[in-house]
């Protein structure tokens, strides 16, 4: 029996996970997924129409607005972004950057998934990821010149930010910003990381101060019983 419908559905957004090209071209979307040309052309404008796609001016596709509505409204990043909004809110003031929380994005841990901002960076280039990630991804794509590719040189900084509670990613991911991040604990540990992008140049003692209080301040919500 082949693959439901429904199954080569999600197969075409799947195609979007693993901390690649947060856009793709439908012929990537085709090798991605192993669906016929014509059968991934008609699936992708379902999904266009729907909103869990969007059409950019170059052709490319990526990922909806509805999506990031669903995903905003899931039980879990939900709790944990209302938790963690006063915090948001203060750090971005005092720091005048983007303040962000985030939580990995898939089981294959190649990228994090950002809540207020709704943008899926990879795990390796960003402080988010850095905070969060237990070992190097299999995957680590260059973004910049300064995005660190070599398993054991990211291996040992994952360590040192575990021992710190602290990691800052400088041009990593963007050449001229730097993402500082600091994990937001739980009672089985980290949930998310909780941190700001400045532009490079900002003094980073008075950013990183700010962000280790900020995500001391959130208060993770209980799960539900089952």
């Amino acid at each position: 029996m082949g693959e439901s419908v429904a199954g080569r559905l999600f197969s075409v957004l799947d195609a979007f996970e693993g901390g690649g090209p947060a856009a793709l071209r439908l012929t990537d979307i085709a090798a991605r997924t192993g669906l016929p040309a014509p059968t991934a052309l008609r699936l992708v404008r379902e999904l266009v129409a729907w909103g869990g796609l969007e059409r950019g001016a170059d052709g490319r596709y990526r990922l909806g607005l509805r999506l990031r509505v669903l995903g905003a409204a899931a039980p879990c990043p939900r709790g944990l972004l209302d938790a963690a909004l006063p915090a948001l809110r203060a750090l971005g003031a005092r720091t005048g950057g983007h303040a962000d929380l985030a939580v990995l994005s898939a089981p294959s841990a190649e990228g994090v998934l950002c809540l207020v901002s709704g943008e899926r960076p990879p795990a390796h280039a960003t402080a988010y990821g850095k905070v969060l990630l237990a070992g190097p991804p299999e995957e680590l794509p260059r973004h910049t010149r300064h995005t660190v590719v070599s398993p054991g040189l990211l291996a040992g900084q994952l360590a040192r930010v575990r021992e710190a509670g602290l990691a800052v990613c400088a041009e990593e991911f963007r050449l001229g910003e730097v993402s500082v991040a600091a994990p937001v604990r739980g009672p089985s540990g980290t949930v998310a990381a909780l941190g700001v992008t400045v532009p490079t140049g900002v003094p980073l003692e008075r950013v990183a101060a700010a962000v280790r209080e900020a995500a001391l301040r959130v208060r993770p919500p209980e799960p539900s019983p089952a």
